[in-house]
């Protein structure tokens, strides 16, 4: 060949070349462009054949996900506006080869949105946000896909829910009685601690209180603040009946209104159990001698709140964010204010404990995009999807600091960069668009009082309750019993605290119309259901 033609050839190539990586190579082995301002594909600096992102640990999908471009429909909750403009979603399109048009509606209206849809039979690709009853029941219909018919091709759910010994119990506690699961759990939601008992440590250190450790220092420090100040219902609550199931933990009352007792592994109606009559008690002596607030059944948050921020109570149980909130508030007024977190005031010595693994109503409709939507819930069941959805790229729209906490550059304008500034400038922490977590987050930057209250209880949590599977007539005498139960049980526990004849001829009288109300088959459901779990 001449120099000449051989030169005619080689500038052809590479037209060729160029040509092929500037229509976007549609054989689907690139991903695809991303919006305008988004990072692009990184080249050989050579000006070569273009390589392939490293987006960190993708549990052994390959991507893009897809061989051609492919569309789907996800319905998500958010309050944001141009949801599918925003990084992240154009991102995960660029990973994947999966363009996802987000259907979403505000959180004031989601629900009601999403029962027209269910019973509209127009169903989104993938969607959230029905209870796993409704999921098993349109999925025996044939509204939704199996996950279990799916598993080979998705490596991610396989490694967390099925042959992870801890979490296993997904695929039968989920699953319907065919064994079928229609809902794909969400991963690493919860914080360790983000409720507790709370108190005012700049009062209790300047009169030399020590923090209790058990029911008597408690009983002890209360007396000792009304006596301090007389005018003070030392312990208020906002949660009105809620306080029940609050206190209850530190009575080793791990569920509300029904609770797994760990020793006989049989379930029980939380309120007719001793352990209950005895915290019931205790709070009646504190109700008389005015150690709780009167108004701990019928008081406002904003009440509650300006008890709180002032020297009117010292000690509450609420969530962790007031430790820093109130003394934001309170600072003008009380420039020492310091609240903290608190020991369980009860025997047990133990607190709530939040699941790793929730459900949230995701699944995938049967259609022809099946397979799709199963993959991409599956990439963001790993490790880089949980990166992608929850804290973004690095290097792209975040970085490290010297604590290896994620910083925005972006926002460095911002007051508090939390999930919701993300969600508003990236499409980061949309509900139902993402279903794994990652801790790296600005979720789980802990303030000072914040981390300590997640290393006082680190060995101080109940154990989980299992996760039962139901059959349908279970299903309708637990739904028929709860609420008139439960509505009894907190009646009797008010009127028991509040009154101060009630003592224990009213307890044994209560036991009796507990039994009247159902309480027994409420209990028997459960502990069928247990039984085929412990057989399983």
């Amino acid at each position: 060949m001449s120099k000449k033609m051989f030169s005619a050839v080689l500038v052809l190539t590479l037209l060729i070349s160029l040509l092929a990586a500037c229509s976007g190579n549609g054989n689907g082995n690139n991903p695809p462009s991303a919006s305008p301002d988004g990072p692009t594909a990184p080249t050989d600096s050579g000006g070569g054949q273009a390589t392939v992102a490293d987006y960190g640990d993708t549990g052994g999908l390959v991507l893009p996900l897809v061989d051609k471009p492919a569309t789907i429909k996800m319905l998500v909750v958010s309050d944001s506006t141009k949801l599918n403009e925003k990084w992240a979603v154009q991102e995960l399109e660029r990973r994947t080869g999966v363009k996802v048009n987000l259907e979403f509606y505000s959180t004031a209206t989601f629900k009601e949105k999403l029962n027209f849809i269910l019973a509209s039979g127009d169903l989104p690709d993938i969607i959230h946000g029905p209870t796993l009853a409704e999921l098993n029941d349109l999925g025996g219909k044939g509204a939704f896909a199996a996950i279990n018919d799916y598993i080979d091709q998705l490596p991610n759910f396989k490694a967390l829910y099925v042959d992870n010994p801890d979490n296993n119990w997904v695929m039968k506690s989920y699953s319907d009685e065919k064994g079928n699961l229609y809902t794909w759990p969400t991963y690493g939601i919860n914080r360790e601690v983000n409720h507790g008992f709370l108190y005012r440590k700049d009062i209790f250190d300047k009169h030399n209180i020590p923090l209790w450790t058990n029911q008597d220092e408690f009983y002890q420090a209360l007396k000792k603040l009304k006596e301090l100040y007389p005018g003070s219902v030392p312990y208020s609550s906002k949660t009105l009946a809620t306080i029940f199931r609050d206190w209850g933990y530190s009575w080793g009352l791990s569920g509300y209104p029904n609770n797994y007792d760990e020793e006989t592994k049989q379930w029980e109606f939380s309120f007719t159990q001793p352990e209950f009559k005895e915290m019931l008690d205790f709070m009646k002596k504190l109700y008389n001698e005015g150690l709780l607030d009167p108004e701990f059944m019928t008081d406002t948050s904003a009440n509650w709140t300006a008890k709180m921020t002032s020297n009117n109570s010292f000690v509450t149980y609420d969530w962790i964010g007031r430790l820093d909130m109130f003394a934001t508030q309170a600072k003008d007024a009380i420039p020492d204010y310091n609240l903290r977190y608190g020991n369980p005031i009860g025997p047990s010595g133990k607190t709530l404990s939040l699941p790793t693994i929730t459900t949230y109503g995701h699944a995938v409709t049967k259609n022809k995009n099946t397979e799709v939507s199963m993959k991409l819930l599956d990439y963001l069941t790993s490790p880089s999807g949980a990166e992608l959805m929850t804290v973004g790229q690095e290097d792209v729209n975040y970085e490290f600091d010297e604590n290896g906490r994620p910083v925005y550059p972006e926002l460095k304008d911002v007051e508090l960069v939390d999930i919701k500034a993300l969600e508003d400038k990236y499409g980061l922490w949309t509900q139902g668009f993402y279903v794994r977590t990652d801790t790296r987050s600005v979720y789980y930057n802990f303030t000072e009082k914040e981390q300590e209250a997640q290393d006082m209880m680190k060995d101080k949590k109940l154990p989980l309750d299992p996760v039962l599977k139901f059959t349908d007539e279970e299903t309708s005498t637990i739904a028929e019993l709860t609420q008139t139960l439960q509505k009894a049980g907190e009646e009797f526990s008010a009127k028991y605290v509040l009154t101060a004849s009630h003592g224990q001829a009213e307890w044994d009288a209560w036991l009796q119309q507990a039994k009247k109300l159902g309480e027994d088959d409420f209990v028997g459901a459960h502990n069928a259901a247990q039984a085929r779990y412990d057989a399983e």
